[in-house]
């Protein structure tokens, strides 16, 4: 079977009106671009520094906003520290209407070293925080929304976000906690390569009515549905990150329209292959016009 071939952006229909929202966590993450990844003992010069509030739902709710046009609610805990005020301040300024459960824990860290081709490592430092179900925010919006992605939050907090027409998440939710939540998920999306999101038929019941498992530039694959391949590209890649987290906004939104699955997958596509153009997650994410128009 040939794999399902992305439509090109200009192909794809405009977005209706939507309220979307994101579940989610944030790191405040150092992005550090070197010529090559540092060998034991090696001291190496770095090109590039920028340091930013990241993480899977911080990306995933920047995209959302800027495929919509709109300010995004973003649900999500942070330290009650400096950096947790300054990723507040930042996410705000990139179009995030912010709910945020305040914890004493500080705020997780991250460095990332980029390379000279695009590649990225990751490290974190310290617990992921992320909303719960018991936290005092507004969760009755996401019984009002059409789309919501979720990437950290516990078994309640999924079963508030079950509310939504549309439903996605990463595996790094956690299977356990996805499995004790006993919902059905429209779509969970996550890396086919990425042992931190792997996924096997029987891993939950319900199982997801759509698995999708990326695989970068060799596209990926879809339960059921086969392989999909990526968007072609001209240029070089300047850095990995946020990609395969801006596909999975593109896909949401997609799926939250109502649109088929090649559209959703296509706008996906879209979205990860932008992201690749600038360093950093949000330099060169994909936008759409305030009508949801190309």
């Amino acid at each position: 079977m040939e794999p399902l071939t992305p439509l090109p952006l200009e192909s794809l229909p405009a977005l209706p009106p939507l309220a979307l929202a994101v579940v989610g966590h944030v790191e405040m993450v150092s992005f550090i671009g070197v010529e090559h990844l540092p060998l034991a003992g090696e001291i190496l010069h770095a090109d590039d520094f920028s340091e930013l509030p990241a993480g899977g739902g911080a990306v995933v709710a920047v995209q959302m906003a800027r495929l919509t046009g709109q300010r995004l609610p973003f649900f999500t805990a942070l330290g009650q520290d400096a950096p947790g005020r300054r990723a507040a301040e930042e996410l705000d300024a990139l179009g995030l209407e912010l709910h945020i459960a305040w914890r004493e824990a500080p705020t997780r860290r991250g460095i990332t070293f980029i390379d000279a081709e695009g590649e990225r490592t990751i490290t974190v430092i310290g617990e992921r925080l992320m909303p719960t179900g018991a936290d005092g925010l507004p969760w009755e919006r996401l019984g009002r929304s059409d789309g919501v992605f979720v990437t950290a939050t516990d078994a309640a907090g999924l079963r508030l976000a079950r509310r939504a027409r549309v439903l996605a998440a990463t595996p790094r939710v956690r299977l356990p906690t996805l499995q004790a939540a006993g919902i059905s998920l429209d779509a969970l999306i996550g890396s086919a390569t990425d042992p931190g999101e792997a996924y096997e038929p029987g891993d939950l019941d319900p199982a997801p009515r759509l698995r999708i498992g990326t695989e970068a530039e060799r596209g990926g694959v879809l339960v059921p549905g086969g392989r999909y391949a990526a968007v072609s590209r001209q240029g070089p890649v300047l850095d990995a990150y946020g990609a395969g987290d801006s596909f999975a906004a593109g896909v949401t939104t997609g799926l939250a329209a109502g649109w088929s699955l090649r559209q959703a997958i296509s706008l996906g596509a879209h979205c990860g292959a932008a992201c690749l153009d600038g360093r950093g997650p949000y330099a060169s994410q994909l936008k759409l016009g305030v009508d949801g128009r190309h």
